[in-house]
C-alpha cells in the first residue's frame, strides 16, 4: 500500500482548507501558515504538478487578473482519489499513535 508523503499531505490539506481560493500564491501562504516554513515557488509548482500527475488534485484556469497583462490563475481542487489518500493518512496516524500518550514524552 502506498502512503502520502508528509509533504503531499500538507499540500492536500492546504488545498482542501482553501476550497475555491486554492491557487498558487494562496496555497503557498497557507502552507507557510500551517508549517511555519517558507517554500519557493519552484518547489510549490513542482509538488502541485506531481500531485496532479498522481490524480490527487485537479486544476482549472480561472479568469485573467484584471490588470494589464494579467495572467489567469490556476485553481486546484483535491480529487476523490486525493481525499481517499488523506483518509488513509489519518487512519495510519491514528493506528501509529494508538495507546501512546503525550505524557510519555516527558
Amino acid at each position: 500500500m502506498k502512503y502520502l508523503s508528509r509533504l503531499e499531505e500538507i499540500y492536500l490539506i492546504a488545498i482542501w482548507k482553501l476550497g475555491e481560493e486554492a491557487y498558487g500564491v494562496r496555497i503557498r501562504k497557507k502552507i507557510e501558515k500551517l508549517t511555519g516554513k517558507q517554500i519557493s515557488y519552484g518547489a510549490l509548482y513542482f509538488t502541485l504538478e506531481q500531485l496532479f500527475k498522481k490524480d490527487y488534485v485537479s486544476r482549472a484556469p480561472g479568469k485573467p487578473i484584471p490588470v494589464r497583462g494579467g495572467c489567469s490563475r490556476i485553481y486546484y481542487t483535491v480529487t476523490k482519489s486525493g481525499m481517499e489518500q488523506l483518509k488513509k493518512a489519518v487512519e495510519l496516524q491514528e493506528s501509529l499513535w494508538k495507546g501512546i500518550s503525550l505524557s510519555e514524552f516527558k
